[in-house]
């Protein structure tokens, strides 16, 4: 009896340690691996499309998501306790009518592997299948009644993986023990070396082969390619980096379909001819499951995912082109929105055991388009001769994408901007490194100024609305860098209407979490730590540093909602807003050296994470596999 509920608790608290290897993946639909293909095309062939709306696709899918998430709405707000209002009748009042329900983004930043960590951490506490994100007080469930999921460069890997592998959790993969063929984030083995499963020799064979096959099929390729296939192994499937997995898969699993997960949207920017420096107002593409294009005024369009690869010209295919697909490899899109790691990813070129036939492949590739362009992703144009007039590219057969940071706009926020999306509040999570020594890599606004201060032209924006920014020297003498702060409070401050965006950045609470963005390797150990401290930093240190935290997020989600509605605004979210809303002032003068140090101690003083979630469960399973 007794070895038997043993045996069943074993069951329990190993539920998320099942191999990654037999996880189900997104389907890999493109004919011939890494090699785009052409082929024949659907009877209605594709097309580019005015941004002036939303995809059918996606508005078919938006009247299913946004009822999807009156249940997870109900039970988080439910929990969070808003004194004064009762949040179950307010929702199931309005549930009839989507409109009037809170629409929720969640943005996470840039910033290499530091990002994917510490917005893994954020994620698993907004998600309501993390262990203990339910119990009351958590944020557990924000996830799942969200609608927009965006990520840029380090974020695109956290949400390219997380969607790519049919939107497992991020407990799901740092619970699993990587000794029981676990092969998702082992950031020990870097994208220099390749993973453990395989001999280094068969990895840069495999990247050379897969990109070689590419250039000979008549594609251009660029490092961006040998850096999207190397991240694959780490983030899409080791054995062999998931060659034939694309993006526009996603929009096929069952789950997304049925509009229970979020929609997931990563973000690169434009590169003119020419162009080495990447201005504020260069054009910014997303990458969606149906579709790549932008809703900026200069292109204008989008082109289905799924034939991107494809010839088009003046909007349209010619009859006499065929159908390409597989040029949107998953790890290739993620690769195009962190294009910057090209330069790190070129130290393959002294590293020991790389095959000549692979180093030579990247020299000569540097050759072709020029050390000035190492960071580039080079598309087939889509939009070539579209929208002649303001598209930058449009005499080009090459769409040039650079890393989505490269405009200082490190947070994914154009993508849940946009008027036609109805974004009321965005969650955005930043893993920015701006400060410099001593207390270098942690996040000082930038990211914020920058979308503000291109929200001003009046020539790019499109009508989309952005609330007002302070300064970077701001952000550090009020301390707005180092706790979450809510802008954008009052919604009549903007002429046109803007999300609320709650600002989360990235803190010490339990661990040194501003690794310097270009590390490109890390112990199972440094990694859970990085993810906790994100976690840390989501819920305030498990509301150890305000035990109002979770009433002050619910009452940001309702907050546009409250207003729509004509609702009365309880006390307590007044409250919240005196305490977390910038109100307006500036302190510009140069402030002292930013040295954040870690909130949470032990007894004796040192620092150490408290762990709520990440390294108990892999123990204590690895401990009873031992037992039985």
């Amino acid at each position: 009896m007794a070895k038997s509920a043993a045996l069943r608790r074993k069951s329990i608290i190993c539920h998320f340690a099942s191999p990654v290897s037999a996880w189900k993946r997104a389907t890999p639909q493109a004919p011939d691996g890494y090699i785009p293909a052409a082929g024949e095309c659907p009877p209605q062939r594709p097309s580019i499309r005015s941004a002036a709306t939303l995809s059918d696709n996606e508005t078919a899918w938006l009247e299913v998501r946004r009822n999807n998430t009156v249940w997870a709405l109900q039970d988080l707000l439910r929990r969070v306790n808003i004194t004064g209002l009762d949040t179950d009748a307010y929702i199931s009042n309005n549930a009839n009518n989507a409109t009037a329900l809170p629409n929720i983004g969640i943005a996470l930043s840039g910033g290499g592997y530091r990002a994917l960590m510490n917005g893994a951490g954020a994620i698993a506490a907004f998600d309501n299948r993390t262990e203990n994100s339910t119990n009351q007080g958590q944020l557990g469930g924000l996830l799942q009644a969200s609608t927009y999921i965006s990520g840029l460069s380090g974020g695109s890997w956290l949400v390219g993986s997380l969607y790519v592998n049919n939107f497992t959790s991020v407990q799901a993969i740092i619970n699993t023990n990587p000794s029981i063929s676990g092969d998702l984030w082992q950031f020990d083995s870097s994208v220099l070396e390749g993973p453990a499963t395989i001999s280094t020799t068969q990895y840069y064979g495999d990247l050379y082969d897969d990109v070689n096959g590419k250039a000979n099929a008549g594609f251009n390729t660029t490092i961006t390619d040998y850096w999207g296939r190397a991240l694959s192994f780490q983030l899409v499937n080791a054995s062999d980096g998931g060659p034939a997995y694309t993006f526009s898969s996603v929009a096929d699993d069952p789950e997304f379909v049925a509009a229970t997960v979020p929609m997931p949207i990563i973000v690169a920017d434009e590169r003119e001819p020419g162009q080495l420096d990447i201005s504020s107002n260069t054009t910014i593409f997303e990458f969606n499951p149906w579709e790549l294009g932008t809703f900026d005024p200069t292109t204008f369009g989008f082109v289905p995912l799924r034939y991107s690869g494809s010839n088009f010209s003046g909007g349209v295919l010619p009859a006499s082109e065929q159908c390409v697909r597989g040029f949107d490899n998953a790890g290739f899109i993620m690769g195009t929105s962190s294009s910057l790691f090209n330069q790190a990813f070129l130290m393959i070129n002294s590293t020991s055991g790389a095959p000549t036939r692979l180093t030579s492949a990247i020299n000569n590739t540097l050759a072709d388009i020029g050390q000035q362009n190492n960071d580039i992703a080079a598309w087939p144009n889509p939009f070539y001769h579209y929208h002649n007039e303001t598209n930058v590219n449009a005499q080009s057969k090459t769409l040039t994408l650079v890393d989505g940071g490269e405009d200082l706009q490190n947070i994914p926020l154009a993508p849940l901007i946009q008027r036609l999306r109805h974004v009321d509040v965005i969650f955005a999570i930043d893993s920015s490194a701006d400060t410099s020594e001593p207390g270098a890599n942690w996040p000082n606004g930038t990211a914020l100024v920058a979308t503000y201060r291109r929200s001003l032209n009046a020539s790019i924006v499109n009508g989309t609305a952005f609330p007002s920014i302070p300064d970077q020297n701001t952000f550090v003498n009020l301390g707005l860098n180092a706790l979450p702060t809510f802008f954008g409070c009052d919604p009549s401050n903007t002429t046109e209407p803007s999300p609320l965006i709650v600002y989360i950045p990235n803190f010490p609470y339990t661990y040194s979490s501003n690794v310097s963005t270009f590390d490109l390797k890390y112990s199972n150990t440094e990694r859970n730590e990085i993810v906790q401290n994100g976690y840390d930093v989501a819920t305030m240190g498990n509301g150890t540093k305000d035990s109002q935290w979770p009433t002050c997020v619910g009452c940001a989600i309702l907050s546009r909602s409250l207003n729509r509605t004509g609702t009365d605004v309880p006390t307590v979210c007044t409250e919240c807003f005196d305490r977390y809303c910038w109100n307006g002032t500036i302190n510009s003068t140069v402030p002292l050296p930013y040295e954040p140090t870690h909130y949470i101690k032990t007894n004796d003083g040192a620092s150490r994470a408290t762990t709520y979630f990440i390294p108990l469960a892999v123990a204590l399973c690895t401990s009873l596999l031992l037992l039985y």
